[in-house]
């Protein structure tokens, strides 16, 4: 605890009486100095209390932001109940994913998982629906999120099972928003205060983060992409584009998803020691046959994902992704450097309580599985032993609709 300066007065003993004034004014001097020190000190202190301010990486600014105690806005999105925590430690074998969650609608859909006892739950997405921002302080995510805050359904989930997140357009701010969105500040602020995620917050302002969880041997990075606080605009379709949507390839090299300083830490964490990689993408990565928001709408951005997986030695790629109001599996293998094949798989969830018609998309490769439209959610079921992994989708009422095992050696997880 800082020392005030009446405290420094009261324990320096006073000059003694006798000698020069020389002695006497360098006490006096010192004494100044050591009230300055301790009155900046304290300024600093009561500067932390009021603002969080995150690391600052390399070629980055440090991200600056409200917080819920500065914040009754804020305040208004933190549910009344809290989030479990996800252990580092832990082991993991049961891992379930969705996206699209709508605060408006009832949610049934959290009783099925429940009964599948995952043992972590990663949102991928729109996991709430605002109306497009058009306030200055993104008042309209905030109410969807203080709505979500409430659902009964999502709070007995909350209570069984821990989250990751990320978002998608939806909880971002505008439908189909990507770097030019003015207030994504202030989204990500929301953003952490609902999820309770200050872990997801990065130097550029993204909302990027990693985990890794379990021991040598039978260990699973999660890494949650942000795909929509860099990314670059999108080339609207014409009519030479032959599937149904709204944009078409761009092939515009100097156009991005995730953006230098995102791509730059996502190399990093793929050299990570991990046998499983979940990477979470809240829009789709291998998916062609529409024209939707899409990893190959920008093909070279999709194209260096792959290419970073094979340059990084990064084994046991699993992608993740939703956005869709639908549901499907896509396969792609990648040379690695041993120039042996790799298995790099898909799977879309989509959507948890918001579902569409039936999708129009083409049925072009890398898409290897049906397409399924009603209410969704993913699992992740892991033989640490068998060396092998099960990859789901079961139906609201816990029926499974598409399912997959792959070994290990597919996946290219080192022994």
């Amino acid at each position: 605890m800082p020392i005030s300066p009446n405290d420094h007065d009261r324990r320096v003993a006073a000059p003694n009486g006798a000698g020069s004034s020389a002695p006497r004014l360098a006490f006096v001097a010192v004494v100044a100095m050591l009230a300055a020190l301790t009155a900046l000190a304290l300024v600093l202190v009561v500067g932390d209390l009021t603002r969080q301010t995150s690391p600052v990486a390399t070629g980055g600014r440090p991200a600056t932001t409200a917080t819920a105690s500065t914040d009754p806005a804020l305040q208004s999105v933190i549910p009344a109940t809290p989030w479990l925590k996800p252990q580092p430690a832990a082991v993991l074998t049961r891992i379930g994913f969705g996206s699209c969650l709508d605060q408006a609608k009832p949610q049934p859909i959290w009783k099925t998982i429940a009964a599948r006892k995952p043992e972590l739950f990663l949102m991928v997405g729109d996991n709430v629906y605002a109306k497009d921002v058009t306030s200055t302080d993104a008042r309209e995510l905030i109410d969807a999120y203080a709505k979500q805050a409430t659902q009964p359904e999502l709070a007995a989930a909350r209570a069984a099972m821990p989250f990751l997140a990320t978002w998608d357009d939806h909880d971002y701010g505008v439908n189909d928003a990507g770097g030019e969105f003015k207030l994504k500040d202030r989204a990500g602020d929301i953003f952490r205060a609902f999820w309770q995620q200050p872990e997801a917050r990065q130097a550029d302002g993204g909302i990027y983060h990693s985990r890794v969880f379990g021991e040598p041997g039978r260990r699973v990075q999660v890494i949650m992409l942000d795909t929509r606080s860099f990314r670059s605009s999108l080339k609207l379709r014409d009519a030479s584009f032959p599937h149904w949507g709204k944009y078409q390839p761009d092939a515009s090299p100097e156009k991005t998803v995730l953006g230098a300083q995102q791509w730059r830490w996502l190399a990093g964490e793929l050299t990570k020691p991990a046998e499983i990689r979940v990477v979470v993408s809240s829009i789709q990565v291998l998916a062609d046959g529409h024209g939707f928001e899409r990893w190959g709408n920008l093909p070279a951005e999709r194209k260096r994902l792959l290419d970073t997986i094979v340059a990084t030695g990064a084994g046991g790629v699993v992608l993740l992704s939703g956005d869709r109001h639908s549901a499907a599996r896509y396969e792609e293998a990648v040379t690695r450097r041993d120039g042996k094949p790799q298995l790099v798989v898909e799977q879309t969830s989509s959507s948890l309580n918001r579902p569409y018609g039936p999708s129009k998309d083409a049925r072009l490769p890398p898409l290897v599985s049906d397409i399924y439209h009603p209410e969704n959610f993913g699992m992740i079921d892991i033989d640490w032993s068998g060396r092998k992994l099960s990859l789901n989708l079961h139906a609201i009422d816990g029926g499974t609709v598409l399912a997959r095992t792959i070994a290990f050696d597919d996946l290219g997880v080192k022994n």
